[in-house]
């Protein structure tokens, strides 16, 4: 029979998935009136976390008013969305709040106080069939639209196309399988040609060449005003059967198209995108109209007065949505978000509608009884009849328990969509869907913490890296500057021995022009002398005697062919010793002179000339020495020069001639002085 059921169902197009369940729909009593809108609350919530990805940038501040549908936050980042106003009104906080998520934990939020006048800001729709493809998309990321089915991942990401992996067919989801929720069919039911033209806009965005719309055979109504709306387009509406989780993405592809996805890899890769029928009315809003996404149809229902669809301003408090639908029962025990299978519950009645809000339901015991003590798994394999992504869910379920979750992940964990079917098929009431999304939790808690601990290690070792490179750089770069420096050392050795060479040069050439200029004054002062007969001052008229030693030596001087000009230095040592030797003698003539004295003059007569014949001769022999001294002292000087600044020969062995000639001369001269003071204490010797 299952087989009958089966090739029927591939003559109709319709593919039928493994597992299923077919809990109670409870959908009749929210279709009973048609959708209503809700009155403005006294305060708008509108937290920043409404869809996946990066948080939105606060563009207003406190105490701005605001017009219905001015950006409030902008997108940013690759995956972001954007908050408007819902009403005209005024910022009266960005603060943390209670928000509607499974943590129960508060998150920034835009308090916004309605003014009632509901004033639009400046607004206008799109030429979308005559505009370039990348604007519109372009645009789009301010719209604020995310996917309604639940998952609010932003519409404009899933519009684009990289070029690889382009799409040709659209798939429509408008199945709305779980219990209790029908805001999608009174959707369809009421705004079936708005839906449409949102699915056309959809299509020339992506350049799909097919387009099918699923819709569950529960839903008569909306398939009706679907096909009706689709008649003059492409479009196709399919029905499939009753079954629940068929509104899963994946599993709709495989029922429409009879194609399965692979659990590592995203529709869009086998050129496959699915969309909500709401996210399709709300490009419509947009690109028809220019109105952001400010609103969407929420059902309440429940333990409600009149379980009803409503259009509601994102930042609603749902209290204020329960209050529209006609309060509570008194036994309302909490409040879900979504449906009994998926859904959550929530903190309390106050937060706010979000763009995820779907369904709000008002549990009681009569409606959701306390579920019965889970017993043992008995092993019975229902949950693996109904899982629809054919897992092991008794083997995830020990490996949870156990916390082995490496072994889960083994078994493909993160394969399962927690839609519930293994719970509610359990004899034994296991909470397993519960255990699946702790051990998720754990391994992504791992996976984040091992993360970090790369990420740590990576930059550690950058760190250490760039530290290392860091010091060969310093040494490097003193190495470069104690190369530079030695360079310039040896630079400003070879230019200071330059200089010195050239001072040196320059020092000897004073040295020579200053004894030169000497020479040349001793030469005119010996002229001058010559021209006038005048003796030197202070020095009495050589004897005779000394007149005659004087000529013996220049007739000496002239015998060996060297005269005055030949070397001024011996000339003025010659003139030097003849002076001294004159003076001793007349010395020795002024003392004989005075010996007619008395006897006590007399007696110091005596001992005076006695006295002074023993000092003149160490006198003359001093003077000599310091004659020659400075004779062999001015030649050395005159030599010294002219050897280290000329090469020739000739000079070289004229200075060293000259050299000995002095010191012939002084020790002669010195010879011929102590001759004459020998003499002359001769003579005083014979005088007394």
């Amino acid at each position: 029979m299952n087989a009958i059921i089966q090739f029927t169902q591939k003559l109709n197009g319709i593919f039928k998935f493994h597992g299923g369940v077919h809990p109670p729909g409870n959908k009749s009593s929210s279709t009973q009136a048609p959708i209503a809108d809700v009155t403005l609350p006294a305060l708008l919530t509108l937290p920043l976390r409404q869809h996946v990805g990066h948080l939105p940038k606060v563009k207003i501040q406190v105490g701005e008013h605001v017009l219905k549908g001015q950006l409030l936050a902008e997108a940013e980042g690759a995956v972001s969305a954007a908050i408007h106003a819902p009403t005209s009104g005024t910022i009266v906080a960005i603060e943390e709040a209670v928000i509607p998520h499974p943590s129960s934990l508060p998150d920034y939020c835009i308090r916004l106080q309605p003014d009632g006048k509901d004033a639009w800001v400046a607004h206008t729709g799109q030429d979308w069939r005559n505009t370039e493809r990348s604007a519109l998309i372009q645009s789009l990321t301010g719209s604020g639209i995310v996917g309604m089915g639940g998952a609010t991942f932003p519409t404009q990401i899933k519009l684009r196309t990289d070029g690889k992996s382009n799409i040709h067919t659209l798939v429509i989801n408008a199945a709305e399988c779980e219990p209790y929720i029908s805001c999608d069919d009174m959707l369809m039911r009421e705004r079936a040609d708005g839906i449409v033209q949102g699915v056309l806009i959809a299509q020339h965005l992506m350049s799909a060449e097919k387009v099918v719309i699923g819709i569950e055979d529960n839903k008569p109504l909306a398939i009706a005003a679907m096909q009706e709306a689709v008649k003059n387009t492409d479009i196709q509406v399919k029905i499939v059967p009753t079954l629940y989780p068929s509104g899963d993405a994946r599993r709709l592809v495989y029922l429409l198209l009879g194609q399965e996805i692979a659990h590592d890899k995203r529709s869009t890769q086998e050129g496959i995108q699915v969309f909500n029928v709401a996210t399709m009315l709300a490009l419509h809003r947009y690109f028809d109209h220019g109105e952001p996404s400010i609103s969407r149809i929420v059902t309440i229902t429940g333990n409600v007065a009149q379980p009803q669809n409503f259009e509601v301003l994102f930042g609603t408090p749902v209290s204020h949505l329960l209050a529209a639908a006609g309060g509570v029962g008194t036994d309302t025990s909490h409040y879900i978000m979504g449906g009994p299978m998926m859904g959550f519950d929530l903190p309390d009645a106050n937060v706010p509608v979000t763009k995820a809000s779907n369904c709000i339901i008002a549990a009681s015991p009569g409606l959701f009884p306390s579920a019965p003590p889970a017993m043992p798994c008995i092993r019975c394999t229902r949950c693996a009849d109904a899982c629809p992504v054919s897992l092991q869910p008794q083997e995830l379920y020990w490996f949870a328990k156990s916390d082995n979750f490496e072994k889960a992940r083994d078994y493909d964990l993160f394969d399962c969509i927690e839609c519930g079917a293994c719970s509610y098929v359990c004899p034994s009431h296991i909470p397993l869907v519960q255990y699946y999304r702790y051990a998720k939790s754990e391994i992504i808690a791992t996976d984040k913490a091992k993360e970090a601990a790369d990420l740590a290690r990576e930059r550690n070792e950058a760190r250490l890296a760039r530290i290392e490179r860091e010091k060969q750089e310093r040494a490097q770069k003193h190495a470069e500057r104690a190369q530079g420096a030695k360079k310039a050392a040896e630079k400003m050795v070879a230019a200071a021995d330059s200089d010195q060479a050239q001072t040196g040069a320059t020092a000897d050439e004073a040295k020579k022009a200053a004894i030169a200029a000497a020479i040349a004054r001793a030469k005119a002062q010996k002229e001058a002398q010559a021209a006038t007969g005048e003796a030197p001052k202070n020095m009495a008229a050589p004897s005779a005697s000394v007149q005659q030693e004087i000529a013996d030596i220049d007739a000496r001087r002239a015998a060996v062919g060297l005269s005055e000009a030949d070397s001024p230095a011996m000339q003025d040592a010659d003139k030097q010793a003849k002076i001294a030797a004159a003076i001793a003698k007349a010395k020795a003539a002024k003392a004989a002179a005075q010996t007619g004295h008395s006897a006590t003059s007399a007696t110091s007569a005596v001992v005076d000339p006695e006295k002074q014949a023993k000092t003149d001769p160490a006198i003359a022999r001093a003077r000599a020495a310091k004659a020659a001294a400075e004779a062999s002292k001015n030649v050395s000087e005159l030599a010294a020069p002219q050897l280290t600044t000329t090469a020739s020969a000739d000079q070289e062995k004229q200075a060293k001639i000259a050299a000995a000639i002095a010191r012939a001369k002084a020790a002669k001269a010195a010879a011929e002085a102590a001759k004459i003071a020998a003499t002359a204490g001769n003579t005083d010797d014979a005088k007394e």
